[in-house]
């Protein structure tokens, strides 16, 4: 074993033991100020449990992030499922899950239960001008302070950027990291006179038997009464296939509530998927407002229980492999490639929602004053949001 590799597959002894309710608590935290979307939310984590707390190291926590990006689901999400199982097992898998998911899922809810009453959404786009160009300050710092640790040549270097210029260039995010992944293995794999059968490790898809029966099941199920039974079924089937962004998740749910089911129509759609994207935590919580749409309190329940329930799954098969996988030259090569194929498009997302959210003097002002406090002072993440908020919803006043 090279040493390397042995540092980083037993850096959990080094880090602090922590209790089940301080896990609990920092999560409902996240889950209730985590806005921007899955890059924010990552980089968010990446501040608490590495910077501030020391939970992780930076190492742990890209293998985390890499492992999230190759199974179906929200990767932030699973970023805290997967930090809840590196330091509490099965339990804290379940608590840190669970504390980041229903913070927004009772939003969501209280949101939909005002759109079903009047008919459109709460104006929010003061607080939000506000916020935007705080959600880009923090995924910068975390781009930059990850990517020091995880580019650690130039050949990764390169794949970072061809990953970038294949994500721009609309090819869809899973082959991008896939291709980054085999790219880092192959020198490793040509200097070896026999490859090991599995290019790819076994653990990336441990559901895949399970995935396209869920998606039968789900897609024949496609008459027009609502029952939440089929809920449940639609739901688990988009949470255990979907890979990508909000963009894809949209192309879903128009698939199945549109066209094959009939419940929602194009306005509704659209307000469900910006509810998403406008509250805290999971962009994922669309679901939520949906299920509150077709079936009320009960059917927001089932449908977030239902599109986040095959990601516990995912990341309970997966979390105790990644070890072991770094144990192998050519998988922790894979693993590297990943890495700097997920920060490429962590980078991409930046520069993307930059472009729309820094527009003006104001909000040129507020990113360099987010940046500047996150970068040199110890200033909680909460409290600038709250300033930023406050000044955007001034501003729109």
């Amino acid at each position: 074993m090279m040493p390397p590799e042995t540092e980083q597959a037993t850096p959990a002894a080094e880090t602090p033991k922590v209790g089940l309710v301080e896990l609990a608590l920092v999560f409902l935290k996240l889950g209730t100020i985590a806005f921007g979307g899955p890059a924010a939310h990552i980089a968010m984590m990446e501040q608490e449990f590495v910077a501030r707390r020391a939970w992780l190291t930076r190492e742990e926590f890209l293998d985390r992030l890499a492992a999230a990006n190759l199974i179906p689901g929200p990767s932030s999400t699973e970023m805290a499922i997967h930090i809840g199982f590196l330091k509490r097992g099965w339990r804290g898998l379940i608590v840190a899950g669970c504390c980041f998911i229903v913070p927004a899922a009772i939003m969501v809810t209280l949101i939909a239960a005002a759109y079903v009453a009047y008919g459109n959404l709460p104006q929010l786009n003061g607080i939000l001008y506000g916020l935007k160009p705080v959600v880009i300050a923090v995924i910068v710092q975390a781009f930059w302070k990850l990517a020091q640790s995880a580019i650690k040549n130039p050949f990764l270097a390169a794949i970072a950027v061809l990953a970038a210029v294949g994500s721009a260039s609309s090819i869809d995010n899973l082959s991008v990291i896939l291709v980054a992944g085999v790219l880092a293995a192959l020198p490793i794999i040509c200097r070896k006179a026999r490859a090991p059968k599995p290019l790819l490790p076994a653990w990336l898809f441990p559901f895949h038997g399970t995935v396209p029966a869920l998606a039968l099941v789900a897609t024949a199920a496609s008459v027009v009464p609502v029952t939440l039974w089929r809920l449940f079924l639609t739901f688990i089937k988009i949470g255990s296939v979907l890979f990508g962004s909000g963009y894809v998740l949209l192309a879903f749910l128009r698939a199945d509530f549109i066209v094959h089911l009939g419940w929602l129509n194009q306005k509704q759609l659209l307000d469900a998927v910006a509810v998403g994207q406008i509250t805290p935590g999971p962009v994922f919580t669309t679901a939520t407002f949906i299920g509150y749409l077709v079936a009320g309190v009960k059917g927001a329940i089932v449908a977030t229980v239902a599109i986040f329930l095959p990601g516990f799954f995912l990341v309970a098969a997966s979390g105790p492999i990644i070890a072991r996988v770094r144990r192998s030259a050519i998988a922790g090569a894979f693993l590297d490639g990943v890495i700097a194929g997920s920060l490429a498009l962590m980078g991409l997302v930046a520069w993307q929602l930059g472009r729309q959210s820094i527009v003006d003097l104001l909000t040129v002002f507020l990113f360099i004053m987010s940046f500047a406090l996150l970068v040199h002072t110890r200033t909680n993440t909460l409290v600038i949001i709250i300033a930023a908020a406050v000044v955007g919803w001034w501003h729109g006043a």
